[in-house]
């Protein structure tokens, strides 16, 4: 099983970029679950046409309890990717990292890899932030592969390097390594030869790049990951390349 976790400054295209691979691995036909590790619980809405799955918090608060079945909290999107959404406290209240390890630990206790034994799992997990919850997928063994995704921007870059950083602080451990950086291009100025300078410091590949595209935009306006909206455009095709990579 391939279990990857994505990781990267907010708003730099984490979920974009989980959902596409997501599409592409079941293309290859692997059988994938994708777990949305943010309170706005909005990570798989371009597998599922723009909707929503409910999120393991929000099922919390509204039942009380926890399900008895993960069918309860799993809904099945483009490519039959299984989604999951961990969601968050009620905004203000409580921790959301907290959010990620009880969905982690009822997916444990209800045995979901174990029953379903899929190829991939990918985790999609919140902003920049690596403490308590928001590492526990690293720190807890949850993925063994991380995917840094930046851009040539500054404060990208340096959410790239702490996040980097903080893998390293739990490889002698037997935990997640870094696979590779993505680069989202945001076509700033020598975007490619920063990025690739900042990798080569340290020692890290680039493992795909996804052009900047208005494809992957009206995409997204129609709920669609550019792999099912768009499937012969450029973005789509570096989408493919990347995923291709993980099981040449």
């Amino acid at each position: 099983m391939l279990k990857i976790a994505i990781y990267g400054k907010g708003g730099i295209g984490k979920s974009t970029l989980t959902a596409n691979l997501a599409a592409a691995f079941a293309e290859m036909g692997k059988k994938v679950i994708q777990i949305g590790c943010d309170p706005k619980a909005d990570s798989t809405m371009n597998l599922l046409g723009g909707e929503a799955v409910s999120s393991v918090m929000s099922y919390m608060r509204e039942k009380d309890s926890l399900p008895s079945d993960y069918n309860e909290i799993i809904k099945k999107g483009y490519g039959g990717v299984l989604c999951i959404e961990t969601g968050g406290p009620t905004p203000g209240l409580g921790c959301a990292g907290r959010g990620i390890i009880t969905t982690f630990q009822m997916l444990d206790s209800l045995k979901l890899f174990e029953k379903e034994k899929p190829d991939v799992v990918l985790y999609d997990v919140l902003g920049d932030v690596v403490c308590g919850g928001f590492a526990a997928p690293i720190r807890e063994g949850y993925a063994e592969q991380v995917l840094i995704v930046t851009s040539g921007e500054k404060m990208a870059l340096y959410a790239a390097s702490n996040i980097n950083e903080a893998v390293k602080n739990f490889e002698d451990r037997g935990y997640a390594k870094v696979r590779g950086v993505v680069l989202n291009h945001r076509n700033v100025e020598n975007e490619t030869e920063k990025v690739r300078n900042f990798a080569d410091e340290r020692g890290i590949e680039i493992i795909g790049e996804i052009p900047r595209s208005d494809d992957i935009i009206a995409c997204e306006d129609e709920g669609k990951t550019v792999i099912e909206g768009r499937p012969d455009s450029a973005a789509a095709k570096e989408f493919r390349k990347l995923a291709e990579k993980f099981f040449l």
